[in-house]
């Protein structure tokens, strides 16, 4: 099949410029292993993506065809999650389009966004993309970490419309899977649930709420 030109591939985002006040809540697939938070989303009717490999979701697939009956988004993470960058292209879309089928035939739609792993991607990655049917390559511009302090990649030193927040399950503390284990200053590490919730009442403070991914990205 023929790369696709430069001028067709997707955008690769970590927020929307937008003046409705809303952000977009993101997780890996380690989301699934905190049941408080599934029960989160479903009670407080959360439209949140969640980003899947398959070598990490395969085994419970089963589990997320239930978040998605809640109302979880799930999306590409790629087949074994590589570092994307500097792979030729064919393994990229290997990688990439090897995603997309597995999610189709496992849930019957086929996912329109990526998060590349590790936050690395370059042009290949994006024609890889564009050729698998992506309409976004989706980053974050505000990290949730361990301690539930928030991190920012760059601009505002606090939550905007149009934010895209990463919440990592795993101790990761800093912005594109850098950073120490556990909370700045020896803090405790907290769960999912509670980094989400704490999350939620700074957006109550703020004005803002989460919106759908499905209604803005790659429009």
């Amino acid at each position: 099949m023929a790369v696709p030109a430069e001028g067709h591939l997707p955008p690769v985002i970590d927020r929307v410029p937008t003046r409705d006040k809303v952000v977009f809540l993101t997780y890996d697939d380690g989301a699934a292993a905190d049941p408080g938070l599934i029960d989160l989303v479903r009670e407080r009717r959360l439209p949140v993506a969640l980003f899947l490999t398959d070598s990490v979701a395969g085994p419970g697939y089963a589990h997320f065809a239930r978040l998605r009956a809640v109302g979880v988004s799930l999306q590409n993470n790629t087949l074994d999650h590589p570092a994307l960058r500097g792979l030729p292209y064919a393994g990229q879309r290997a990688e990439i389009c090897g995603q997309q089928r597995k999610l189709r035939s496992r849930f019957g739609a086929r996912p329109r966004f990526l998060r590349p792993p590790h936050g690395a991607y370059d042009t290949a990655t994006l024609r890889a993309a564009a050729d698998c049917g992506i309409a976004a390559v989706v980053l974050s511009r505000v990290t949730v970490r361990p301690d539930g302090r928030l991190g920012f990649a760059h601009g505002p030193q606090e939550l905007s419309p149009g934010d895209i927040v990463s919440v990592p399950s795993g101790l990761t503390s800093g912005i594109g899977g850098t950073g120490g284990t556990g909370g700045t200053g020896g803090a405790p590490a907290l769960s999912l649930a509670q980094r989400t919730a704490r999350l939620l009442a700074e957006l109550e403070s703020r004005g803002l709420r989460v919106a759908n991914p499905e209604d803005y990205w790659g429009a």
